[in-house]
């Protein structure tokens, strides 16, 4: 079962989403907090699977929030950002404060499902509609980093090679026919590839490609 944790000042909210997150069968929400400092100490407490954090809330923001839940924690929840702001600032706030995923709050139930799903699995997701301007941004930043302190160089070959293929967004079925390997092997490559950069999530993974150095994208 998958443990959820709500962290949303309006108590409509968070009464509307647990009642969608428990329509499914392998869903259960554990616990609501109503604010940043809220939600860390429940998470604390509560060890839920996957946070699901609004950014705005009074006395305590969301991000300040999920950037200590998982920089403390051990192991960390993946943090599912849900917003009503498709603004870019909190789009790039929350992956850098270490979230694992970022969707607005008018995505429908099964899209709702699907990413707490993916985040419980260690894919993570983003948004179909604010992903091209995730990419584009980060790879602007990229081109202002110091490749030298990344740490890029300590992954072999094959591993690189199925980072920049994830980064493009395949699939492990995908990266596995592009390689002409088995999909379990594109899946230990890529383990051991995280395990090396620190990285515990495949959005967390794309992010430092591009912060690295190892993906060059032109705008």
């Amino acid at each position: 079962m998958i443990t959820v944790l709500l962290a949303d000042d309006q108590a409509m909210l968070r009464a509307g989403f647990r009642s969608l997150i428990e329509l499914a069968d392998d869903i259960t929400v554990v616990g609501e907090a109503t604010d940043g400092p809220d939600a860390v100490r429940m998470a604390r407490l509560l060890r839920p699977d996957v946070v699901c954090m609004d950014v705005r809330m009074p006395g305590g923001d969301g991000l300040t929030a999920t950037r200590e839940i998982v920089g403390t924690l051990d192991p960390a929840p993946a943090v599912l950002v849900l917003t009503t702001y498709e603004l870019d600032e909190y789009v790039f706030g929350a992956l850098e404060a270490g979230a694992s995923g970022f969707l607005l709050k008018d995505a429908d139930v099964d899209t709702l499902l699907d990413a707490i799903r993916r985040l419980a699995a260690g894919q993570g997701m983003v948004d179909q509609a604010v992903t091209r301007r995730v990419i584009v941004e980060f790879a602007r930043r990229r081109r202002a980093a110091t490749p030298a302190d990344t740490g890029s160089d300590v992954l072999t070959a094959r591993e690189a090679e199925i980072v920049r293929l994830l980064a493009d967004g395949l699939s492990n079925a995908e990266i596995a026919a592009e390689l002409v390997v088995e999909v379990s092997t594109v899946k230990s490559h890529l383990s051991r590839a995280m395990a090396k950069i620190g990285t515990r999530d495949r959005v967390q993974t794309v992010i430092w490609a591009y912060r690295s150095g190892l993906i060059s994208w032109e705008t």
